[in-house]
């Protein structure tokens, strides 16, 4: 039998080692299909239930594994679907390679049924690599090339095959003018900066008294050293929300995650060191840095695009952050005094403590922070752990401790809202032998996760260990706006906007064949944890949660405060919740043993 143009793509992909491609089909890929069928479906072909969902599995795919994800979509509607998934790929740079079909070569310029200029519309998101295979001589260069940059560049690229080329037999470059034979693989590399620039770092971080440092995802692979490095240095180390798996939360000067989002400490640290040095992370909320010209500053990227942003850095080093930090401390001297430490770890320990009250505090019906607290003593060992965009990333980030061998990851940059079931869909293909964890909001259920656990039930017989559980924090609204209407603008809540109807999740987790519980009361918290972390297949928890209770970052400003107690007065129909909850979680902070020292705002 021949081999077609489409039956090569296949077996180029397996020889890059992809063992899945995350799709959805359609006529624009009708020779793809055809291949996969003669190909005795491998890679494997994982349905999604739209493409999005299926770009959203092959970066969660991507994340947790550390290998390129790869989806594929037909022409016109499938590709211009996959682009909110492969946009959160870009952002967040991670590697993923789309393979998109497109109308026949004798049709394109004729306004043909779902033409679309593939090649403008993908020029952006696939800024690094895009190309249309015409001729079968243009494989496998073209298949190489996309995989390549994708795992060089940590980004998104993509191929675009119209419906007809798949169907042509193929014919390999041959030796001769304009024709671009190819080879597979990407050796790893680990570049390191120049000795001087190494000494002139080590020269501003042996200068510092207050040391801070923050990592990101690019520091994960550089774990053991940055521990060594924070001993050394006696520092505090904040972590961005990407970074949030790079280093252990039990270590007692690990601050937790900074900005919006973050706690008290980080923020402190923030505001209180001398010298800062920030490894692996684009963090783009400058104003929770020092301030400019308070701080001494070093930055460590292996991307020398992404070097020297949002702080003005003393010494910017391009290199790994592992093999950078290898041959930088050796140069470093340990710091004798470690008061800084102290106070460190001493906000730390009381944020815990303020963390565990404010969970306690009573909610109609339930409290939303308590549900993610009481999940943290809980949390497997191995545990894959996935939030989504809105108020749920908050508790994701101030009230679970990542240790040991846990990961975990949501949409950083883009933040975009329905990621959290695909990306631990994606995470079990990666790891089938791990439990998954998404937290989300109702909103994100509704838009993107009810549907996707369709694809949960479909596959997950095949997972070695079946857990796969999603959490629910349904409170009728979509909780961040609002709060964001409440503390930026002034604005009480437009409920036209806002709400969002109650839907029984788990019991339609349970209308197809997977398991599922409704939590309405407090003391149902922790056995439901349970009986889903217990549970011979994936399982959904409907929380039902208060809506009232602030996501209000712990270093709010008194603008912030004021704004928020102006919308209610202005007529929001929560008022009298809001103002309880808010004021209740807030007083957390200034119990005994709850105010960290230095702490100035209310």
């Amino acid at each position: 039998m021949s081999t077609k143009v489409s039956d090569h793509i296949l077996q180029r992909l397996r020889e890059w080692d992809v063992d899945h491609v995350f799709s959805y089909a359609g006529d624009g890929i009708n020779g793809l299909l055809a291949a996969w069928g003669r190909a005795a479906d491998q890679p494997k072909f994982v349905q999604a239930r739209h493409e999005e969902m299926a770009a959203f599995e092959a970066v969660g795919y991507a994340k947790f594994s550390g290998k390129v994800g790869v989806c594929a979509a037909t022409s016109g509607p499938g590709a211009i679907h996959l682009l909110n998934g492969l946009y959160d790929a870009k952002l967040d740079h991670v590697p993923v390679v789309a393979i998109v079909g497109q109308t026949a070569r004798s049709a394109m310029g004729g306004s043909y049924q779902q033409e679309v200029d593939l090649m403008s519309l993908y020029k952006d998101v696939a800024s690094e690599f895009c190309e249309m295979v015409t001729v079968p001589e243009q494989l496998p260069n073209v298949i190489d090339r996309a995989m390549r940059t994708a795992y060089a560049k940590r980004t998104v690229t993509a191929v675009i095959v119209p419906g007809d080329v798949q169907e042509l037999e193929y014919s390999a470059p041959t030796h001769e003018f304009k024709m671009v034979p190819s080879s597979l693989g990407v050796s790893q590399y680990a570049p390191v900066p120049r000795d001087e620039d190494l000494e002139r770092a080590a020269e501003v971080l042996n200068a510092g008294e207050k040391v801070a440092i923050l990592v990101g995802q690019g520091a994960r692979g550089a774990r053991e050293r940055v521990e060594e490095l924070a001993e050394l240095l006696g520092a505090g180390v904040a972590k961005a929300l990407l970074g949030k798996d790079a280093l252990s939360d039990e270590l007692p000067y690990v601050t937790g995650a900074i900005g919006l989002l973050g706690t008290r400490p980080s923020y402190e640290l923030m505001q209180e060191c001398d010298t800062l040095l920030v490894i692996g992370s684009s963090f783009p909320y400058s104003q929770f840095l020092p301030e400019y010209g308070k701080a001494r500053a070093v930055q460590i990227d292996i991307d020398p695009f992404m070097i020297g942003l949002r702080y003005p850095f003393e010494v910017n080093l391009v290199g790994d952050a592992s093999a950078t930090l290898e041959r930088l401390l050796p140069l470093l001297k340990p710091k004798k005094a470690r008061t800084w430490r102290a106070r460190i770890e001493s906000n730390v320990e009381r944020w815990w403590k303020v963390m565990e009250r404010r969970a306690a505090v009573a909610a109609d019906p339930v409290n939303p922070e308590y549900v993610v607290h009481a999940l943290d003593a809980l949390l497997p060992d191995d545990v894959i752990l996935a939030a989504d965009s809105g108020s749920a990333a908050n508790w994701y980030a101030r009230h679970l401790r990542l240790r040991g061998a846990m990961r975990g990851s949501l949409s950083g940059t883009l933040a975009t809202m329905g990621p959290g079931v695909p990306y631990v869909i994606g995470a079990k293909f990666a790891h089938p032998e791990r439990p998954a964890l998404a937290i989300v909001g109702d909103g994100a259920m509704q838009m993107n996760g009810m549907a996707e656990l369709i694809t949960a039930a479909k596959y997950w017989q095949e997972w070695s260990d079946p857990r796969l559980i999603v959490a629910v924090l349904n409170n009728e609204d979509l909780n961040q706006v609002t709060w964001e209407m409440r503390a930026m603008s002034g604005a009480p809540q437009f409920e036209e906007s806002q709400r969002i109807p109650d839907v029984p999740y788990a019991d339609f987790a349970r209308s197809i064949g997977l398991g599922g519980v409704r939590v309405e009361r407090p003391e149902e918290v922790e056995s439901a944890w349970r009986q889903a972390l217990a549970a011979d297949r994936p399982f959904v928890i409907d929380f039902r949660t208060d809506p009232n209770v602030p996501p209000i970052p712990p270093h709010a400003t008194l603008d912030q405060i004021e704004a928020a107690a102006s919308a209610v007065l202005k007529g929001d129909p929560e008022t009298a919740g809001v103002l309880k909850q808010g004021v209740k979680a807030k007083i957390q902070e200034f119990l005994p043993g709850g105010k960290s020292r230095g702490e100035g705002e209310g």
